[in-house]
């Protein structure tokens, strides 16, 4: 199938690249006699894997769940704060430096506040990765906004369209695809965002295993759930990558002949 050849086309390099430096990290290990407990061969941690793959799926449920809902939150808050943005130029030129100034708050000052203030369940969580994914968000899709063609918004000014119907017809179609470039870098930091909270206060969660194997002095198992962690991430970034594809098929056809034309 044409698909099958693309994506191992595409992804093969960084396949047989990862290989490279796992069979590298494992024999520098065995080479150089490093301890265990400061950096574990890549088959020390596979057995880490195997040991703890019945109690990871928990962990792993629980940290997904508030990854995927804080990202829903961010990508619903953040395009209606950017369609407000875009509205009116004087709300704009008041909020918009406030945002830039509140990325300068580190997340894990933020965490221990939303724990103590909303308990140690899931709904903390959900907000440090609404926090963290609301950002990228909004100032990608106010960017789409403010960038649509001045000429069809003219125009459809000149039939006698409102306000809001210019923003529907012509505004948001084209800052569909900033959005989704904004909610893709969100999508790749959503898993780390619930990560961090849940090391402040958790009963489940990747962030609570990496706490708990620390303490028992398992670099072993720490290794497992940072892999876990990277693969969780990557693929919430594909499943925003695909429903971009779903949401713009035009976009990606056209890009897809154009990079043949420039294979060819």
């Amino acid at each position: 199938m044409p698909a099958v050849r693309h994506a191992l086309r595409d992804y093969a390099p960084a396949a047989a690249l990862l290989l490279a430096l796992l069979v590298v990290w494992e024999a520098a290990v065995r080479v150089l006699d490093v301890a265990p407990y400061l950096v574990p061969a890549p088959s020390r941690i596979a057995r880490a894997f195997m040991e703890v793959r019945g109690t990871l799926p928990d962990h792993l449920r629980t940290t997904a769940a508030e990854a995927a809902l804080g990202l829903a939150f961010s990508a619903a808050l953040g395009a209606g704060c950017a369609a407000l943005l875009a509205w009116t130029t004087p709300l704009r030129r008041a909020v918009y430096p406030l945002l830039v100034i509140s990325q300068n708050v580190p997340l894990v000052v933020i965490a221990p506040l939303l724990v103590v203030w909303f308990g140690f369940g899931m709904l903390p969580k959900v907000l440090v990765v609404t926090l963290m994914g609301f950002f990228p968000i909004v100032v990608a899709t106010t960017d789409g906004l403010l960038r649509a063609d001045g000429d069809l918004v003219e125009l459809a000014r000149s039939y006698g369209a409102s306000r809001w119907q210019v923003l529907r017809e012509v505004l948001i179609p084209s800052a569909v695809p900033a959005f989704f470039a904004g909610l893709q870098i969100s999508a790749a930091y959503a898993v780390l965002g619930a990560v961090i909270a849940e090391w402040v206060g958790a009963s489940s969660g990747l962030g609570l295993f990496i706490t708990r194997s620390q303490t028992a002095f398992r670099v072993d198992r720490v290794f497992v759930a940072v892999a876990v962690i990277a693969a969780l991430s990557i693929a919430s970034f594909a499943a925003v990558h695909l429903a971009a594809r779903l949401a713009m098929p035009w976009q990606h056809v056209a890009h897809g002949g154009a990079q043949e034309e420039v294979r060819g």
